[in-house]
């Protein structure tokens, strides 16, 4: 891996009625890995973070993007994917829903996210390939409440 991305991105943290929060499942082909994290990605040429952030979460999830609050945590990351080493902060927003486990519907994904996409899950717990690995702090900054 030689090639490093800076590219700004946005990823939302959604919390359903009871506290759960909604991961997508991605697997990495290259390396091999899977990975659990919450919706996002990079930012289009002219969009805002929070633009961004709306864009990609009604894309990954059919979830509408209205629901993202203009509140957010800076979480620098460095991580593999796809043969690329990310190295960057990215904002991470929040957004919630009054109903238990709003149903996701992946419909706008690219081709290369179709291709990784392994599932969704409104967790309870986060999965120990959780990323980023601090998201219960990240989880707990926006909303006051750590999760499990």
């Amino acid at each position: 891996m030689t090639a490093v991305s800076a590219r700004p991105a946005a990823r939302v943290v959604c919390l359903d009625r009871d506290g759960r929060v909604l991961l997508l499942h991605w697997h990495d082909k290259v390396s091999g890995a899977d990975l659990w994290e919450p919706p996002g990605g990079g930012l289009d040429p002219g969009e805002t973070p929070l633009q961004a952030a709306r864009r990609e979460l009604t894309e990954e999830t059919g979830l509408p993007g209205s629901a993202v609050e203009d509140r957010w945590v800076a979480v620098d990351r460095d991580f593999p994917w796809l043969g690329v080493r990310y190295v960057k902060s990215e904002r991470f927003y929040l957004a919630r829903f009054p109903e238990a486990r709003p149903p996701v519907d992946p419909g706008e994904l690219t081709e290369e996210e179709r291709e990784a996409y392994l599932g969704c899950v409104w967790a309870e717990d986060l999965p120990d390939s959780v990323q980023p690995p601090n998201l219960a702090e990240v989880i707990g900054e926006l909303t006051g409440v750590r999760p499990r």
